[in-house]
């Protein structure tokens, strides 16, 4: 009885001991950040933060660019459109609601009949038709798996900060900010792409009849908030690059500034 009783002394003396030491190495990681540090880690993450919101708005949402029909067809209705990198709807608009002096028929927050349909490229693979004009599967289907990448980067690397924040693993900072430098790159070629993907559209006009009416197009706000956030991330990604570099170099350009960080 007494050798058992030692050995499950021992046994627990080892399994105290190796708690001890995990809270100590987990305790010397988080000491060898400073609150200040920290502090500028959790203001890029802000900053971040606000890219990331904006680029799964503009990826959400289908207000990348609007077509819109001209206004003088002898009708009281006129018809516009507006599409993302997933869904499409085309609205008819009474001509009474259009804002007077605007040659064509808008914008597309209008109220007026509306069908919504999703691309089936993504799906069947087929493409779609839109007043008499067929889209390029292939730069649309480009443009969505860009920016769908894009968001996958983007959250490794919102990962890899609450790792820095939690951890204390600040080797993770680094791959972080190269995670939201390049989400931000492949947020801004996805909106290329869809331009190239709106100019196709606009040169595939159908032969067959009915005649395919002129049309004009205007980028909205789904694109500016896309834009926005793959220049948000980028910027966030450069000031974590920053927070990675030594204070010894700007303490020999700023003695005072060096003095307190170190």
């Amino acid at each position: 009885m007494m050798m058992w009783s030692n050995f499950f002394m021992l046994e627990e003396d080892r399994r105290l001991g190796a708690a001890v030491g995990r809270r100590r190495a987990h305790g010397a990681r988080k000491a060898s950040m400073t609150p200040e540090h920290e502090g500028k880690i959790k203001l890029a993450l802000l900053l971040t933060s606000v890219g990331a919101t904006l680029a799964v708005l503009a990826v959400g949402t289908e207000f990348w660019v609007e077509l819109n029909t001209y206004r003088d067809n002898g009708s009281a209705v006129c018809d516009a459109a507006h599409l993302g990198l997933w869904k499409m709807c085309t609205k008819r608009l009474w001509q009474a609601d259009v804002p007077a002096g605007r040659d064509t028929c808008g914008p597309a927050e209008l109220p007026g009949e509306a069908n919504c349909t999703y691309f089936k490229f993504f799906t069947t693979g087929e493409d779609a038709h839109i007043f008499q004009r067929t889209t390029k599967k292939e730069v649309n289907l480009a443009a969505a798996v860009i920016a769908v990448l894009g968001l996958a980067v983007m959250a490794l690397g919102c990962l890899c900060i609450i790792m820095v924040l939690s951890k204390g693993a600040e080797f993770l900072l680094r791959v972080g900010a190269i995670c939201f430098g390049l989400s931000g790159l492949l947020l801004l070629v996805s909106l290329e792409v869809f331009r190239h993907s709106v100019q196709a559209l606009l040169q595939r006009v159908s032969p067959e009849p009915p005649p395919s009416p002129a049309l004009t197009y205007e980028y909205s706000w789904s694109l500016g908030c896309g834009l926005g956030a793959g220049l948000v991330l980028i910027l966030g990604s450069g000031f974590f690059l920053l927070l990675t570099l030594p204070p010894w170099p700007w303490g020999s350009l700023c003695p005072k500034w060096g003095h307190r960080a170190t």
